[in-house]
């Protein structure tokens, strides 16, 4: 029962990342088996127990010219924040507001150097024809308009992936994890975006043979109760 419920679940967690194979930013979640040792009545038990994993391995990068999509080349996380709590995407495909601040799709405040991201007024005056507006972000991350600096997108490291902890699709809070602020070693891509990390071919791979150990695991429960039934029959003749 323990093994099935255990393919149950890896079933579940390849089955979400087939679902968000187009997502952005989308990093993969895997499930692995971790040895446990407790006590149980003064005596060491040892149990297999199932975690579950975010690989952060690097999706590819996706040209689009958008002035407003970032991808990182590396390791960082760009800083969002929703209903006052920080979180952390690699999906960098932004947007302007009304008000003229820097937003995900998903409606969460872009965070930089000073907090949320706001882009002067200035800069839409200029974009509404009265002269060229230029936005640029340099590969550390600092904004610019008409080449004047104002702002940095806050992009950082987490020293331990295994704590993060999933919001959505492509958001994580920290949760206990340390953050290494203003990561040096990533780089902001602007007009490009990053795909998610799924790899379709290992997770339907994944998906079958899932599939054909649960089935076998049943079998096995199958005929264990089979076995036990004539036990129970042959020994109620004595």
């Amino acid at each position: 029962m323990q093994a099935m419920q255990m393919f149950s679940r890896a079933q579940e967690v390849t089955a979400n990342n087939l679902a968000n194979i187009n997502t952005p930013g989308y990093k993969s979640d895997k499930l692995f088996q971790q040895l446990l040792t407790e006590q149980v009545d003064g005596e060491q038990v040892t149990r297999t127990a199932p975690m579950q994993q975010v690989s952060l391995e690097q999706g590819q990068l996706e040209p689009t010219g958008n002035d407003f999509d970032f991808a990182i080349d590396g390791q960082g996380f760009f800083m969002v924040e929703d209903d006052g709590e920080a979180q952390l995407t690699r999906n960098g495909r932004f947007h302007l507001d009304p008000d003229g601040y820097l937003r995900t799709g998903d409606g969460a405040n872009v965070m930089g150097r000073g907090g949320h991201i706001h882009i002067p007024e200035s800069f839409h005056a200029m974009d509404n024809g009265q002269q060229e507006a230029q936005l640029e972000v340099a590969k550390d991350g600092t904004i610019r308009i008409n080449d004047e600096a104002f702002d940095q997108l806050r992009v950082v490291r987490v020293e331990d992936p295994s704590q993060l902890e999933r919001r959505s699709a492509a958001r994580f809070a920290a949760g206990n994890a340390t953050l290494l602020p203003q990561d040096p070693e990533s780089k902001v891509m602007q007009g490009q975006f990053e795909k998610g990390n799924v790899q379709t071919l290992h997770e339907m791979t994944d998906m079958m043979r899932n599939m054909q150990m649960f089935e076998a695991q049943q079998r096995a429960m199958r005929s264990t109760d089979e076995m036990l039934s004539q036990a129970t029959n042959q020994l109620g003749r004595f």
